[in-house]
């Protein structure tokens, strides 16, 4: 039997309610690309509170950022990571001292990071989505929900009909809740799709994957407009202890879900839909697959 040739890959990133570091082996399995989760570590480092209020990040997640960094280095170095990509989203993008703090963390750390557009970063999640779902005779919604923004992308029978980025995201809301904030977000879906029917919306983000799991459904599996309907204004009456404890969400996620579900469920309405549908996967795993493919360069471990 042919060896099975292994490549373990490692992809960080930098968003604006966590920061994520994902290790993985990669391979080929029946002329398809394969890749097994190795280690996937999640730190609550929340730069969105810092940049959507005060416009940068503060001293004290600079030096998190930079502890995190020196960690996520020793874990890659432990699992012998061959290549990794390093990328910071929404809060990273707007942060005024952004380009400081990168300094900093490489002068200390020798971690690069690149900071990637909106639509950079609704790219490789379309790609991912096409690797691993059959997206042909079928219309999709794709909408990756993040602590800052919102990426969208409408497919119609394999092809890409519209594409966007929009500031609204979670912990963006939590700090300046203002429903005209997802009026361009709703009128766009509204626009785009009305003349398609039988849309599905696929979720993506640490809030959908979540809503998955409260939910009790596959990853895949359709979940009726109803449903998320439901849990919507259940969890929208609990308070921040209660939604720990019932549902037994941390700290940093049980802020966030409610504005996550509000954007959900707005989508559904809006392109007119009562399927939603989460994969389970996210950015890190689509820079995984990047990576392999080589659609980008990546780092050694210095």
């Amino acid at each position: 039997m042919k060896k099975l040739k292994l490549k373990k890959l490692a992809a960080i990133d930098i968003g604006s309610n966590a920061i994520r570091l994902l290790i993985a082996n990669t391979y080929i399995e029946n002329k398809n690309l394969t890749y097994k989760k190795v280690s996937l570590i999640r730190l609550p480092i929340r730069l969105g509170n810092d940049v959507f209020t005060k416009g940068e990040i503060s001293k004290n997640n600079v030096n998190n950022l930079i502890k995190s960094a020196e960690a996520f280095k020793s874990i890659m170095k432990i699992h012998n990571v061959s290549r990794y990509i390093a990328v910071a989203t929404s809060a990273m993008r707007e942060a005024q001292n952004a380009k400081q703090t990168i300094d900093k963390i490489y002068k200390k750390t020798k971690l690069k990071i690149q900071i990637i557009s909106g639509d950079l970063e609704a790219s490789y999640i379309l790609h991912l989505f096409k690797n691993n779902l059959n997206i042909k005779n079928k219309n999709y919604l794709f909408i990756d929900v993040g602590g800052g923004s919102t990426e969208i992308n409408l497919l119609s029978n394999g092809k890409i009909i519209a594409s966007d980025s929009f500031k609204v995201g979670t912990v963006r809301l939590i700090n300046n809740f203002d429903n005209n904030i997802l009026n361009d977000l709703s009128d766009w879906i509204n626009r785009k799709t009305m003349k398609i029917k039988n849309i599905i919306v696929i979720g993506t983000g640490g809030n959908a994957n979540k809503i998955l799991k409260i939910l009790n459904k596959n990853p895949y599996e359709i979940i009726k407009l109803n449903y998320l309907l439901d849990l919507f204004k259940k969890v929208k009456n609990y308070t921040i202890n209660e939604r720990i404890i019932k549902l037994k969400l941390n700290t940093d996620r049980a802020d966030v879900i409610v504005p996550a579900l509000e954007i959900y469920t707005d989508a559904l309405k809006c392109s007119n839909s009562s399927k939603f549908m989460v994969p389970r996967i996210g950015l890190a795993d689509a820079l995984i697959l990047s990576l392999y493919k080589a659609n980008v360069k990546g780092n050694n471990l210095d």
